[in-house]
C-alpha cells in the first residue's frame, strides 16, 4: 500500500495514526518531496472511480492563490491532471493506493471498510 500524504497535515497524521493502529502495513510518500507524476495521477483517477475535482487541495493555499476554483471549470481532464503533477500541495491528501483500492482523503468508516 502507498501512502502519499504531507506530514505537517493533521488529517494525514490522523490517518497514518489510524493505519499503524491496525497494523496496516504502508509505504509513505511526502507529497511534497515526491509529487505524483501525471502518469500516476492519471491511473489512480481512472481507478478510483472519483470526479477528478476530488483529487485536488481545494482547502490549500495555493489552490486558492491561483483561482482554481474558477479556473477548473474551463480546464479538460487532461490539462487539470498536468496541473496535479506540477505541484504536490495541488493534491488532495493523504491519498491510498492499494491494488485497485484509491482513497482520497481521511474518512475512518471508509476506511474501515476498504481496509479491515
Amino acid at each position: 500500500m502507498l501512502f502519499t500524504c504531507y506530514p505537517k497535515c493533521s488529517t494525514c497524521q490522523k490517518a497514518k495514526k489510524w493505519l499503524d493502529q491496525h497494523n496496516i502495513a504502508y509505504t509513505e510518500r511526502n507529497i511534497a518531496e515526491e509529487n505524483p507524476s501525471y502518469d500516476e495521477l492519471k491511473d489512480w483517477y481512472f481507478r478510483s472511480g472519483l470526479p477528478l475535482k476530488k483529487f485536488f487541495n481545494t482547502s490549500g493555499l495555493l489552490y486558492k492563490q491561483m483561482h482554481l476554483k474558477d479556473k477548473l471549470p474551463a480546464m479538460s481532464e487532461e490539462e487539470q491532471l498536468r496541473l496535479l503533477a506540477t505541484d504536490g500541495m495541488l493534491v488532495k491528501r493523504p491519498l491510498v493506493v492499494d491494488g485497485d483500492t484509491v482513497l482520497v482523503g481521511f474518512r475512518e468508516t471508509e476506511w474501515s471498510d476498504k481496509f479491515l
